[in-house]
Protein backbone atom coordinates (compact mmCIF):
# COMPACT_ATOMS: atom_id res chain seq x y z
CA UNK A 1 0.00 0.00 0.00
CA UNK A 2 1.54 3.20 -0.56
CA UNK A 3 0.39 5.22 1.48
CA UNK A 4 -3.41 4.84 0.88
CA UNK A 5 -2.95 3.75 -2.61
CA UNK A 6 -2.27 -0.06 -3.29
CA UNK A 7 -0.43 -1.07 -6.71
CA UNK A 8 -1.25 -3.82 -8.22
CA UNK A 9 1.71 -4.88 -10.99
CA UNK A 10 0.81 -7.52 -13.71
CA UNK A 11 4.00 -9.65 -14.70
CA UNK A 12 4.26 -13.19 -16.61
CA UNK A 13 7.76 -13.90 -15.49
CA UNK A 14 9.82 -14.17 -12.39
CA UNK A 15 11.73 -11.78 -13.12
CA UNK A 16 8.94 -9.31 -13.44
CA UNK A 17 7.33 -10.44 -10.61
CA UNK A 18 10.66 -9.15 -8.48
CA UNK A 19 11.07 -6.41 -9.65
CA UNK A 20 7.75 -5.66 -8.96
CA UNK A 21 7.76 -6.03 -5.32
CA UNK A 22 11.39 -4.28 -5.18
CA UNK A 23 9.65 -1.42 -6.98
CA UNK A 24 6.89 -0.96 -4.28
CA UNK A 25 4.02 -3.27 -5.81
CA UNK A 26 1.76 -3.98 -3.02
CA UNK A 27 0.30 -7.01 -5.19
CA UNK A 28 1.40 -8.93 -8.31
CA UNK A 29 -1.36 -10.30 -11.05
CA UNK A 30 0.65 -13.30 -12.65
CA UNK A 31 -0.44 -14.01 -16.25
CA UNK A 32 0.88 -15.42 -19.35
CA UNK A 33 0.17 -13.76 -22.46
CA UNK A 34 -0.01 -10.50 -21.56
CA UNK A 35 0.00 -9.68 -25.42
CA UNK A 36 -3.39 -10.63 -25.17
CA UNK A 37 -4.48 -9.15 -22.37
CA UNK A 38 -3.34 -11.83 -19.96
CA UNK A 39 -4.27 -15.80 -19.34
CA UNK A 40 -3.88 -18.43 -17.54
CA UNK A 41 0.30 -18.77 -16.31
CA UNK A 42 2.30 -22.07 -15.33
CA UNK A 43 0.81 -23.56 -12.39
CA UNK A 44 3.36 -25.90 -11.64
CA UNK A 45 6.31 -23.67 -12.63
CA UNK A 46 5.47 -19.84 -12.82
CA UNK A 47 3.18 -19.80 -9.80
CA UNK A 48 5.16 -21.43 -7.50
CA UNK A 49 8.67 -20.00 -8.67
CA UNK A 50 7.14 -16.30 -7.92
CA UNK A 51 5.66 -17.60 -4.81
CA UNK A 52 9.47 -18.48 -3.48
CA UNK A 53 10.91 -15.52 -4.33
CA UNK A 54 8.21 -12.54 -3.62
CA UNK A 55 6.13 -11.75 -0.71
CA UNK A 56 3.60 -9.53 -1.70
CA UNK A 57 -0.04 -11.23 -2.75
CA UNK A 58 0.16 -13.05 -5.41
CA UNK A 59 -3.05 -13.39 -7.46
CA UNK A 60 -3.53 -15.86 -10.45
CA UNK A 61 -5.00 -14.79 -13.71
CA UNK A 62 -7.85 -17.81 -14.73
CA UNK A 63 -8.54 -17.21 -18.48
CA UNK A 64 -8.18 -20.14 -20.50
CA UNK A 65 -7.58 -18.25 -24.01
CA UNK A 66 -7.60 -15.21 -25.76
CA UNK A 67 -10.75 -13.56 -27.10
CA UNK A 68 -13.96 -12.82 -25.71
CA UNK A 69 -15.35 -14.32 -22.68
CA UNK A 70 -17.93 -16.44 -24.11
CA UNK A 71 -16.55 -20.24 -22.87
CA UNK A 72 -17.48 -23.65 -23.86
CA UNK A 73 -18.62 -26.19 -21.27
CA UNK A 74 -14.84 -27.76 -21.49
CA UNK A 75 -12.87 -24.12 -21.39
CA UNK A 76 -14.88 -24.30 -17.55
CA UNK A 77 -13.51 -27.27 -17.22
CA UNK A 78 -10.40 -26.27 -18.08
CA UNK A 79 -10.92 -23.04 -15.33
CA UNK A 80 -12.31 -24.73 -12.79
CA UNK A 81 -9.31 -26.90 -12.87
CA UNK A 82 -6.83 -24.29 -12.94
CA UNK A 83 -8.57 -22.55 -9.94
CA UNK A 84 -7.88 -25.64 -7.75
CA UNK A 85 -4.31 -25.90 -8.98
CA UNK A 86 -3.77 -21.99 -8.20
CA UNK A 87 -5.05 -22.68 -4.65
CA UNK A 88 -2.98 -25.62 -4.24
CA UNK A 89 0.14 -23.49 -5.12
CA UNK A 90 0.03 -21.07 -3.04
CA UNK A 91 -2.13 -18.38 -4.97
CA UNK A 92 -3.39 -15.41 -2.57
CA UNK A 93 -5.74 -14.90 -4.46
CA UNK A 94 -7.91 -15.31 -8.49
CA UNK A 95 -8.85 -13.30 -11.22
CA UNK A 96 -11.69 -13.81 -13.82
CA UNK A 97 -14.35 -13.12 -16.11
CA UNK A 98 -17.24 -14.46 -17.64
CA UNK A 99 -19.76 -12.86 -20.06
CA UNK A 100 -23.04 -14.02 -21.67
CA UNK A 101 -23.38 -13.45 -25.47
CA UNK A 102 -25.79 -10.17 -24.77
CA UNK A 103 -22.92 -8.72 -22.89
CA UNK A 104 -24.30 -9.27 -19.32
CA UNK A 105 -22.08 -11.05 -16.14
CA UNK A 106 -22.67 -14.85 -16.93
CA UNK A 107 -24.28 -15.42 -13.23
CA UNK A 108 -24.17 -18.97 -13.26
CA UNK A 109 -20.81 -19.17 -14.17
CA UNK A 110 -19.38 -17.01 -11.61
CA UNK A 111 -20.99 -18.50 -9.00
CA UNK A 112 -19.78 -22.03 -9.67
CA UNK A 113 -16.07 -20.68 -10.16
CA UNK A 114 -16.54 -18.69 -7.12
CA UNK A 115 -17.16 -21.85 -5.36
CA UNK A 116 -14.13 -23.19 -6.50
CA UNK A 117 -12.36 -20.26 -5.26
CA UNK A 118 -12.95 -19.51 -1.97
CA UNK A 119 -12.05 -18.67 0.41
CA UNK A 120 -9.53 -17.02 -1.83
CA UNK A 121 -10.29 -13.30 -2.52
CA UNK A 122 -11.03 -12.74 -6.58
CA UNK A 123 -10.98 -10.27 -8.68
CA UNK A 124 -13.15 -9.75 -11.97
CA UNK A 125 -10.66 -8.66 -14.78
CA UNK A 126 -11.32 -6.23 -17.45
CA UNK A 127 -13.82 -8.78 -19.08
CA UNK A 128 -16.23 -6.04 -17.62
CA UNK A 129 -15.06 -3.43 -20.33
CA UNK A 130 -17.41 -5.65 -23.09
CA UNK A 131 -20.30 -5.28 -20.75
CA UNK A 132 -23.26 -4.03 -21.87
CA UNK A 133 -24.71 -2.06 -19.05
CA UNK A 134 -21.20 -1.03 -16.61
CA UNK A 135 -23.47 -0.17 -13.95
CA UNK A 136 -26.01 -3.16 -13.81
CA UNK A 137 -22.74 -5.21 -14.04
CA UNK A 138 -21.31 -3.78 -11.20
CA UNK A 139 -24.35 -4.69 -8.85
CA UNK A 140 -24.34 -7.90 -10.35
CA UNK A 141 -20.67 -8.34 -9.27
CA UNK A 142 -21.53 -7.14 -5.74
CA UNK A 143 -24.46 -9.56 -5.60
CA UNK A 144 -21.76 -12.16 -6.47
CA UNK A 145 -19.44 -11.07 -3.77
CA UNK A 146 -16.51 -9.96 -5.91
CA UNK A 147 -13.86 -8.12 -3.93
CA UNK A 148 -12.90 -6.08 -6.59
CA UNK A 149 -13.26 -5.19 -10.73
CA UNK A 150 -10.50 -4.38 -12.99
CA UNK A 151 -11.91 -1.77 -15.61
CA UNK A 152 -10.44 0.87 -18.04
CA UNK A 153 -14.05 2.55 -17.69
CA UNK A 154 -15.30 0.34 -20.60
CA UNK A 155 -13.19 2.68 -23.03
CA UNK A 156 -9.75 2.06 -25.01
CA UNK A 157 -7.79 3.32 -21.49
CA UNK A 158 -8.51 4.24 -18.24
CA UNK A 159 -7.79 8.13 -18.50
CA UNK A 160 -10.40 7.86 -21.61
CA UNK A 161 -12.88 5.88 -19.26
CA UNK A 162 -12.39 8.15 -16.28
CA UNK A 163 -15.57 9.44 -16.19
CA UNK A 164 -17.38 6.02 -15.98
CA UNK A 165 -14.98 4.68 -13.28
CA UNK A 166 -15.83 7.76 -11.43
CA UNK A 167 -19.08 6.99 -11.60
CA UNK A 168 -18.56 3.26 -10.99
CA UNK A 169 -16.86 4.10 -7.70
CA UNK A 170 -19.41 6.59 -6.40
CA UNK A 171 -22.20 3.54 -7.21
CA UNK A 172 -19.86 0.87 -5.71
CA UNK A 173 -19.87 2.96 -2.01
CA UNK A 174 -17.26 0.90 -0.73
CA UNK A 175 -18.75 -2.63 -1.48
CA UNK A 176 -16.55 -3.26 -4.29
CA UNK A 177 -12.94 -1.82 -4.95
CA UNK A 178 -13.40 -0.31 -8.68
CA UNK A 179 -9.63 -0.58 -9.52
CA UNK A 180 -8.57 1.46 -12.46
CA UNK A 181 -6.14 -0.53 -15.37
CA UNK A 182 -5.32 -0.11 -18.72
CA UNK A 183 -2.58 2.08 -20.42
CA UNK A 184 -1.72 3.47 -17.12
CA UNK A 185 1.69 5.28 -17.44
CA UNK A 186 3.80 7.85 -14.89
CA UNK A 187 2.18 10.83 -17.78
CA UNK A 188 -1.23 9.65 -16.30
CA UNK A 189 -1.71 8.48 -13.27
CA UNK A 190 -1.99 11.39 -10.84
CA UNK A 191 -4.73 12.12 -13.35
CA UNK A 192 -6.51 8.88 -13.14
CA UNK A 193 -6.60 8.57 -8.90
CA UNK A 194 -7.47 12.18 -8.59
CA UNK A 195 -10.50 11.57 -11.04
CA UNK A 196 -11.39 8.60 -9.93
CA UNK A 197 -11.53 8.26 -6.20
CA UNK A 198 -9.85 4.88 -6.46
CA UNK A 199 -7.78 3.57 -3.83
CA UNK A 200 -5.94 0.55 -5.66
CA UNK A 201 -4.64 1.09 -9.38
CA UNK A 202 -3.39 -1.70 -11.80
CA UNK A 203 -0.30 -1.26 -14.66
CA UNK A 204 2.23 -3.70 -16.17
CA UNK A 205 5.28 -0.66 -16.40
CA UNK A 206 7.48 -2.67 -18.36
CA UNK A 207 10.26 -1.83 -20.72
CA UNK A 208 11.73 -4.32 -23.84
CA UNK A 209 15.54 -6.10 -22.79
CA UNK A 210 17.61 -7.20 -25.09
CA UNK A 211 17.81 -10.21 -25.80
CA UNK A 212 21.55 -12.37 -24.59
CA UNK A 213 21.51 -14.32 -27.77
CA UNK A 214 24.50 -13.38 -29.96
CA UNK A 215 23.69 -15.60 -32.72
CA UNK A 216 20.46 -14.61 -34.46
CA UNK A 217 18.09 -16.08 -37.18
CA UNK A 218 16.22 -13.03 -38.45
CA UNK A 219 14.27 -15.26 -41.11
CA UNK A 220 11.96 -17.17 -38.77
CA UNK A 221 9.30 -16.24 -36.57
CA UNK A 222 8.35 -18.36 -33.90
CA UNK A 223 4.65 -16.49 -33.54
CA UNK A 224 2.70 -14.67 -35.94
CA UNK A 225 3.79 -11.95 -37.86
CA UNK A 226 2.74 -9.43 -35.40
CA UNK A 227 4.20 -10.86 -32.62
CA UNK A 228 6.93 -9.56 -31.12
CA UNK A 229 10.61 -10.31 -31.64
CA UNK A 230 12.07 -13.31 -29.87
CA UNK A 231 15.25 -10.88 -29.42
CA UNK A 232 13.34 -8.82 -27.28
CA UNK A 233 11.44 -9.39 -24.18
CA UNK A 234 9.28 -7.01 -22.02
CA UNK A 235 9.98 -7.02 -18.24
CA UNK A 236 8.65 -4.92 -15.56
CA UNK A 237 11.00 -2.10 -15.08
CA UNK A 238 11.78 -1.19 -11.34
CA UNK A 239 12.26 2.23 -12.02
CA UNK A 240 9.08 2.67 -13.67
CA UNK A 241 6.88 0.94 -10.57
CA UNK A 242 9.15 3.25 -7.92
CA UNK A 243 8.00 6.27 -10.25
CA UNK A 244 4.44 5.12 -10.02
CA UNK A 245 4.79 4.44 -6.29
CA UNK A 246 6.22 7.51 -5.92
CA UNK A 247 3.38 9.63 -7.87
CA UNK A 248 0.88 7.64 -5.73
CA UNK A 249 2.65 8.90 -2.37
CA UNK A 250 2.33 12.58 -3.48
CA UNK A 251 -1.18 12.57 -4.60
CA UNK A 252 -1.94 12.66 -0.40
Amino acid sequence: MADGFLMEVCVDSVESAVNAERGGAGRIELCAGLIEGGTTPSMAGLLQVVKQCVRVPVFVMIRPRGGDFLYSDREVDVMKADARLAKLHGADGLVFGALTEDGRIDTELCMALLAVCRPLPVTFHRAFDMVHDPMVALETLISLGFERVLTSGCDSSALEGLPLIKRLAEQAKGRIVVVPGGGITERNLQRILEGSSASEFHCSARSARDSGMKFRNPHVAMGASLSASEYSVKVADVAKVRTLNAIAKNIL
